[in-house]
């Protein structure tokens, strides 16, 4: 915890625990979330997600009211159920719990465990505390994947299977980790997929459950795989899906960070290597070949550049690194989160030495004071930040979670080295666009 911190926040570096355990709910094939609590948590949180992925999203809801506030919920999360079971047919419920339901101390737990679903109309249901006043949206997204695989996962003879656990990123990376696991002869059992559930193809007719998703079966397979791997350097300190099948199933887990830049790429190709026997593929060797180039080419537009990074503690970090791998000075790196980025500095060389401030549970009222102090000449972080970005009269790339004032935010990919160099471009082309604008004479050749 920050002892700083006011005891208020001012336009928060983070969304709530119950966004997180949606998201990753919609990554599961035919499944529903079911926030519950009051009818406006699933009302806020279908509009923040349906801004970023411009896909429908349907989020069920409890809807307490007055008299479940006072005695107990049980009753309306019963009724939640019978009308999610009777109207969607869904292979699995997600329940993810609120406020509301938290502060009264709701037994979500033994109401699912005497809930009688009608004769013919049962489902899977997975249960996840997520009270918003504890953690952030990356806190309910892991806590969610952890119940689903503790729920789920089955063990049984060694498949050649690998276990994925990615941060939130977008869905045209989830797209990028299968499509590698695949390269080195291993079947990705990727956990959420919401690749094509948040970003699928135009429908003929309207889909209630759009097709996609990890299968309730691949969830069991993953107690069977090679080995798995987490990606996100704030699990660090938390009970996570791939220690859970280490412990209960002997699957070693590889704990590394998102795969953004060269050296954290090759970080996670080395882990597959490892777990395949098979060497890198060269289509890969030769992407990477392209990024080393471009590192080279644009050298001296970023020389001397000093950025301001903003997201959850995952894309804070991997960014950081990034920015200190091509040679811009990541002076100010901030997150909603409590976890890891207070003791970055110290845990990773590359940072070390840097003229780099961390800022942990922080806001925007806080964020922006630091901003100004640390003289950055770039932002890079989420849609949250553009009222800063204008203030300071400094571009901002967009990346992470969430962008709502740009299309795309579904295809914006970091990972890998394609990713990486995308997102390397379009560092180099902000700082350029934003020369040329405040250019007296401007010019078009460079």
């Amino acid at each position: 915890m920050n002892e700083d911190a006011p005891e208020y926040a001012v336009n928060p570096c983070k969304v709530c625990a119950p966004l997180g355990a949606s998201l990753a709910f919609k990554g599961v094939a035919g499944a529903v979330p079911l926030l519950h609590g009051s009818q406006g948590c699933a009302t806020y949180i279908r509009r923040y997600l349906i801004s970023h992925f411009r896909d429908p999203v349907d989020i069920a809801s409890s809807s307490f009211d007055e008299m479940a506030a006072v005695f107990g919920g049980r009753d309306s999360l019963t009724r939640a159920l019978d009308n999610v079971t009777t109207s969607y047919a869904p292979a699995l419920i997600g329940v993810a719990t609120t406020c509301l339901s938290e502060s009264i101390g709701d037994d979500v737990a033994d109401i699912l465990r005497h809930y009688q679903p009608a004769e013919g109309r049962d489902c899977a249901r997975v249960h996840v505390s997520t009270p918003s006043y504890a953690g952030t949206h990356l806190d309910g997204y892991y806590a969610t994947v952890l119940a689903l695989v503790q729920a789920l996962a089955e063990g049984g003879p060694a498949l050649d299977l690998v276990d994925l656990f990615p941060g939130i990123v977008c869905p045209e990376d989830l797209r990028w980790l299968k499509r590698t696991a695949r390269q080195f002869g291993l079947e990705p059992c990727l956990l959420p997929d919401y690749s094509d559930t948040l970003d699928g193809g135009q429908w003929t007719e309207y889909c209630r459950l759009p097709p996609g998703g990890t299968t309730l079966a691949q969830i069991k397979q993953a107690g069977r795989a090679r080995a798995s791997v987490e990606l996100g350097w704030s699990q660090g300190a938390r009970e996570t899906a791939g220690r859970y099948l280490n412990r209960d199933f002997g699957i070693p887990c590889h704990g590394l960070g998102l795969p953004v830049g060269i050296e954290a790429t090759d970080a996670f190709l080395a882990a597959l290597c490892r777990i395949s026997g098979r060497p890198v593929p060269g289509e890969l060797e030769a992407e990477r070949a392209r990024l080393l180039d471009a590192y080279a080419d644009a050298h001296k537009v970023l020389a001397g550049q000093r950025a301001v990074v903003f997201g959850d503690e995952d894309t804070a970090i991997a960014l950081a690194l990034f920015l200190a791998e091509i040679g811009v000075t990541p002076a100010l790196v901030a997150s909603g989160g409590t976890g890891a980025l207070a003791a970055v500095g110290a845990a990773f060389p590359a940072l070390q030495g840097l003229d780099a401030t961390f800022l942990p549970d922080t806001d925007f009222g806080r964020l922006g004071e630091a901003a100004r102090l640390a003289r950055p000449t770039l932002l890079v972080g989420h849609s949250k930040g553009s009222k800063l970005a204008r203030e300071l009269d400094l571009p901002l790339v967009r990346v992470g979670f969430p962008v709502h004032d740009r299309f795309g935010a579904a295809r914006l990919t970091t990972l890998g080295y394609a990713g990486s160099h995308r997102l390397f471009d379009d560092m180099v082309n902000g700082i350029l666009a934003d020369r040329q604008a405040k250019s007296s004479i401007g010019y078009f050749y460079f």
